[in-house]
Order: C-alpha cells, then sequence, then structure tokens
C-alpha cells in the first residue's frame, strides 16, 4: 500500500510544533513541513508561501501531496482590525489555494478555524451547524476560509477549535505564569467563557482523523469542560505553584479591546467523538499536562 504524503503548513506555530511531534510517532507516512520561512533549529522545516498560489500548486504537485493539515494563520486578533486585508489573505485566501491545489490531485485539506466565527451570544454549547455571525475581523476572515476551503475542495475537513495553548509559541498560559511571577495582582476578565485547547490533544485528534480516513464536513474540538479567562488563571497558578498573586475578576468592560471576543464560545464536540471515536481529555487534566512539560 502507498504511503501518505502529509504537508503541515505553519509548522512554527503552535499547532504545527505538536503536528512534528504527531510526525516523530507516525513514520509510516511521508511528512513535509513549512512555514513563511525556514528555521535552523534542526527542524526539517522549509520555506513555503501559501499566499503565493504558483508556489502552492508547485510544492503539492511536485512532491505529490495527498493530505495538507493547514495550521497557518493570521492569529492576532486585535490587529486584524487594521489589518483585514492581510488577515484575509492568510486566513481565506491561501487556504483557497491549498484547497484548490490538493483538489487537483485528489487529495484532502483539514484546516483548522475558530471559535471566534460565533458572536458568542448564544447560552447552550454551539454545534457545528449553528448559524455563524463573525464580530471580529479575525472571525470573518476566518469564516471566509472555511467557506473558500469547502468551495474548493468539497472533501476537507474544517475543524474549529478555542483557546488554544501549548509549550511552544506564546500563549495565554505562558503569559499567566510570567505575569504570576512578576507582579503582586493581576486583573483577568470573568465574563467571558469557553473552553482551553492543549494544541497537542488537538494535534492527536487530527493524527486520529488521517489514520481512520478524514469524513468531510465541519467538526469541533477543544478540551472537555468550561471555565472563565479569571478561573482558567487561578488553574494555571495554582498547578505551578504560585501563590504570590492575586488575581481579582475583571468584567470586559474594564479591559477595552480592539477585537470584539465572544463572551460565551463553548463548542459542542459530538459530532467529532462520535465520528472517530475518540475521548477527549478535561482542560484541568491537559493544562497540568502542559504545565509539568514547561
Amino acid at each position: 500500500m502507498q504511503t501518505k504524503n502529509i504537508l503541515v503548513t505553519g509548522a512554527c506555530g503552535q499547532l504545527g510544533n505538536e503536528m512534528q511531534l504527531q510526525a516523530a510517532q507516525n513514520r509510516q507516512y511521508r511528512w513535509f513541513f513549512t512555514d513563511v520561512c525556514s528555521v535552523s533549529d534542526g527542524t526539517a522545516v522549509v520555506p513555503l508561501d501559501i499566499t503565493d498560489r504558483t508556489a502552492v500548486d508547485s510544492f503539492v504537485e511536485g512532491n505529490a501531496i495527498d493530505v495538507i493539515v493547514n495550521c497557518a494563520a493570521y492569529t492576532a486578533v486585535d490587529r486584524a482590525e487594521a489589518d483585514e486585508e492581510r488577515a484575509l489573505l492568510l486566513n481565506a485566501t491561501a487556504p483557497g489555494y491549498l484547497a484548490e491545489a490538493i483538489e487537483r490531485r485528489g487529495g484532502q485539506l483539514i484546516q483548522i478555524s475558530t471559535d471566534y466565527v460565533f458572536d458568542g451570544t448564544a447560552h447552550t454549547p454551539y454545534v457545528e451547524d449553528a448559524a455563524t455571525c463573525p464580530a471580529s475581523a479575525y472571525g470573518r476572515t476566518k469564516l471566509a476560509g472555511e467557506k473558500a476551503v469547502l468551495a474548493a475542495n468539497p472533501s476537507a475537513m474544517i475543524i474549529r477549535t478555542a483557546w488554544l495553548y501549548s509549550t511552544f509559541g506564546n500563549n495565554f498560559v505562558k503569559t499567566m505564569l510570567r505575569l504570576g511571577r512578576e507582579k503582586d495582582q493581576l486583573g483577568v476578565i470573568f465574563d467571558q467563557i469557553g473552553t482551553p485547547t492543549y494544541a497537542r490533544d488537538l494535534a492527536a485528534a487530527i493524527m486520529t482523523a488521517i489514520s481512520q480516513g478524514i469524513v468531510p464536513g465541519i467538526y469541533h474540538f477543544t478540551d472537555e469542560g468550561v471555565t472563565s479567562w479569571y478561573d482558567f488563571t487561578l488553574a494555571i497558578h495554582r498547578l505551578a505553584g504560585i501563590t504570590t498573586c492575586h488575581v481579582r475578576p475583571l468584567h470586559t468592560s474594564e479591559y477595552p479591546t480592539p477585537a470584539a471576543r465572544p463572551h460565551y464560545s463553548v463548542l459542542d464536540k459530538t459530532k467529532i467523538k462520535q465520528t472517530y471515536g475518540i475521548e477527549i481529555p478535561h482542560w484541568e487534566k491537559s493544562l497540568y499536562e502542559c504545565i509539568k512539560s514547561l
């Protein structure tokens, strides 16, 4: 049986790095890791500009790619408000190029999307076919990316996730660890509700989908459970043994940002659990694993 050739874009990011760890455990596939620029840390990441349609076509065809996992994105949520054109290029146009290229080969794309496609006014977990209504430029561009991908590659898989963190790169967990050690007190928003997601858990779910066979459609994936940014911070500090920083709850109105955040963005994961038979860990268990690794 011929092995699959798998391309992972955005390989230097949080999820891309976790996919590199998955690749090391799944050598039955032939892996290709790319990012906007090559890195010199010993990993086999090669440069690929996914906003260059010709470069994308050439890479996908030249390496006989069967599956693309697109971990690349414009994720600076607040900056996107003033830079929506660039965000649209990276979050919608580029995924469209990837989808077109893999469609010509009869392959499939896994596109990572976000809870920001919803406005956060619900009070029960969002299912995959709930009405989308992004309240930010970032959300609009990611939703446009979903549509571009499915239009070009109907057999694609979209995975919406939320509150992503890992041992790699910059993220909320690392920031709260640093601030908790530097400051005597800290204010954190308590009226935005969602679920943290350890990028390692998401990478494992992606690997399961590839191994079992990608079932096209939109899916939701976060870790299990529900929390606020305030309670998340308390858990981070408790698990890290930080006791000298007093964390106080803030209303969203006390911490204005250029981009609107969903007040409630809990995602229903029934579909992905039933389709692939996966068990998802509780966010606090995964947070413990991450902090232990750090």
